[in-house]
């Protein structure tokens, strides 16, 4: 039974026709994902990615725009009584400079081209994305 929501706010920084992505693992699992996470209680959107890039990887952002929000009906794959909802933002980072992984779960981080043919994410609103970013830096 489904009892809880799970917000999750997600970001793509873009640069060189590059994405930069997270590799961690969670839940026993290896994961490529955006930057970003949970949405906090009585916190807005766009401070959960400043929170989240702070905490995670010691940089400022700007936030350029929101980009995508997840329109269909998805459970989590790690709790089944949670229903996803995934809102995601173009983002700068403000001096890569201070770039520092903080959190102990994210193993590396990368820069992946998004002119390639093979769509990398394993989780689905993370390929939808991706798909939305080819189409509009490509």
């Amino acid at each position: 039974m489904i009892d809880k929501f799970n917000i999750r706010v997600y970001a793509a920084a873009v640069k060189d026709k590059k994405v930069l992505v997270l590799h961690e693992e969670y839940a026993g699992e290896q994961l490529m994902k955006l930057p970003g996470g949970g949405l906090e209680f009585g916190e807005g959107l766009k401070d959960c990615l400043h929170r989240e890039f702070e905490e995670e990887l010691n940089v400022k952002i700007n936030v350029l725009g929101h980009l995508y929000t997840q329109e269909e009906f998805l459970i989590s794959r790690f709790r089944n009584n949670e229903q996803l909802l995934t809102v995601y933002y173009l983002v700068e980072i403000i001096d890569e400079n201070e770039f520092l992984i903080m959190d102990p779960c994210i193993e590396k981080t990368e820069w992946i081209p998004i002119d390639t043919d093979e769509n990398p994410f394993p989780l689905p609103i993370d390929k939808i994305v991706f798909e939305k970013l080819k189409k509009r830096f490509l």
